[in-house]
């Protein structure tokens, strides 16, 4: 008897949990028809219907993480910099389901780094992430809340600070535990906040450093 419809999006929901359990298990360098395969309790020969070459399972890995990360829950965005950070803490692996999350990204990036066309789809997300994050970045100007600059400059080091917290979080996730990571970013964001007070520098000093500076508190 033919598979009916239902069957055939049974089995590509079973392969799509096969290749979740792989990358999370092994990453992208353990990602293999075998290695599904075993995982599926199935043949590779019943794979190559899905996946005919590497590079499909590849590219349908990438699809699969990308959907799993954009349905992932989020905190519904505040206003002005409270938005910035809700953005970022998103990106952070604080709970377990992130940090898997995270581990697969983090292991795609030489997939991506030695295909070209992969490459340059990566440098594409990473870019509009970018423009994302330029927007909530001038919201929070608009409202008083960070100091002037280019959004787009402001965007692109807050994106390679928090990616950095990201790997170190995955590579030492005892000295990165959550509590620490919120903390690591809301230093941050109170740095790009910092308003130093006008007050002259006094020339006697030998290091030349301003006689007060305050910080307002992150609201």
């Amino acid at each position: 008897m033919p598979r009916s419809k239902g069957d055939h999006e049974a089995r590509r929901r079973d392969v799509s949990e096969a290749v979740w359990q792989v990358m999370a298990a092994r990453g992208f360098t353990g990602l293999t028809l075998r290695a599904v395969a075993a995982e599926l309790g199935a043949t590779t020969g019943l794979l190559t219907h899905y996946f005919p070459t590497k590079r499909a399972l590849v590219e349908y890995a990438l699809d699969l993480l990308e959907q799993r990360t954009l349905s992932r829950p989020r905190r519904d965005p505040g206003k002005g910099l409270a938005a910035l950070r809700d953005g970022l803490l998103d990106v952070l692996p604080l709970t377990p389901e992130a940090a898997d999350s995270s581990r697969i990204w983090v292991s795609s990036w030489d997939a991506a780094l030695s295909d070209p066309e992969l490459s340059t789809g990566y440098a594409r997300k990473y870019a509009a992430s970018r423009d994302r994050l330029s927007e909530r970045v001038a919201a929070a100007q608009e409202l008083g809340e960070l100091l002037p600059g280019d959004p787009a400059e402001i965007a692109a080091g807050t994106q390679a600070f928090v990616l950095g917290l990201v790997v170190q979080a995955l590579f030492a996730p005892a000295s990165f535990p959550p509590r620490r990571q919120v903390q690591l970013l809301d230093d941050y964001l109170a740095a790009l906040t910092a308003r130093i007070a006008p007050t002259a520098v006094d020339p006697r000093d030998p290091d030349g450093e301003p006689q007060s500076v305050r910080r307002p508190e992150i609201r």
